[in-house]
């Protein structure tokens, strides 16, 4: 008897597929790709001892385990989990369908506000290039920094060019660690944020930049430093760095990050 293989098949192989492949992604980007790949071994063992080879006592514990392997496998990819259903809920597409039930009347005047708001990191960040005088600046997108913000000293002011550059000036008390921006306004200072121990980061870049591609693999937040070595500009963005920015393509990234 020959096998079916319908149009609803190929679509069943291709999300599996789609999903393998999005987790796998997420896997080697938090460096827990060792683990899945130990995980899937065992339910590939599981499933040729059950089915194929329909050994009942192994398969019986080996049911036992996976019944319970579930649970396990939430606890070890707890903060996995939780990344890849803030990406899911962050995806461009599905904030877009979100935004058709939402009022557009405001539209004109939210753009606005928000180039009134990112212009003065802009200015900000350029002029402490400039003076060489290093920074660290998050701006919140939809993962919650709380956590972030109560170890530093919370504020809640307007975004504002002096502001900012007195927050990072080398004898303000607040100049070392980050600042967090949420919704369009300054909300804490100081603030620690969790280092990247990946080992593939040049050199050549210090604790704040360790510190921002730290917080951009656990978050979707947007990270900008400004180097006190040599007065360049990065931004670390889901684990990635963008070196060397000018002050339009910080300007285009933060528009896009912030809308």
């Amino acid at each position: 008897m020959f096998f079916e293989f319908g149009l609803k098949d190929f679509l069943d192989i291709l999300f599996v597929a789609i999903g393998l492949y999005y987790v796998y992604r997420l896997m080697r980007e938090s460096r827990s790709l060792n683990v899945f790949v130990g995980v899937l071994i065992f339910v590939v063992v599981w499933l040729f001892v059950s089915q194929v080879l329909q050994m009942r006592l192994l398969g019986t514990i080996l049911d036992r385990l996976v019944s319970v392997g579930v649970i396990a496998i939430i606890v070890l990819f707890q903060d996995e989990i939780r990344k890849f259903l803030y990406n899911l809920g962050a995806h461009r597409r599905i904030r877009s369908f979100v935004r058709l039930f939402s009022p557009v009347h405001g539209e004109e005047a939210d753009k606005a506000n928000l180039k009134k708001n990112i212009m003065p990191i802009v200015m900000a960040c350029m002029s402490m290039a400039k003076g060489k005088v290093g920074a660290l600046i998050v701006v919140e997108r939809t993962t919650p920094l709380n956590d972030v913000v109560s170890t530093g000293e919370e504020l809640d002011a307007e975004i504002n060019q002096r502001l900012i550059e007195n927050i990072f000036f080398k004898n303000s008390p607040l100049h070392d660690g980050a600042m967090i921006v949420r919704d369009h306004r300054i909300r804490a200072a100081a603030c620690i944020l969790p280092v990247s121990h990946d080992l593939d980061i040049p050199k050549e870049l210090g604790l704040r930049h360790r510190a921002a591609l730290g917080m951009s693999q656990e978050s979707d937040a947007l990270c900008i430093v400004v180097s006190e070595e040599t007065g360049g500009i990065s931004i670390a963005r889901n684990g990635q760095f963008r070196l060397h920015l000018s002050a339009e393509e910080l300007e285009a990234v933060l528009t896009e990050g912030m809308e």
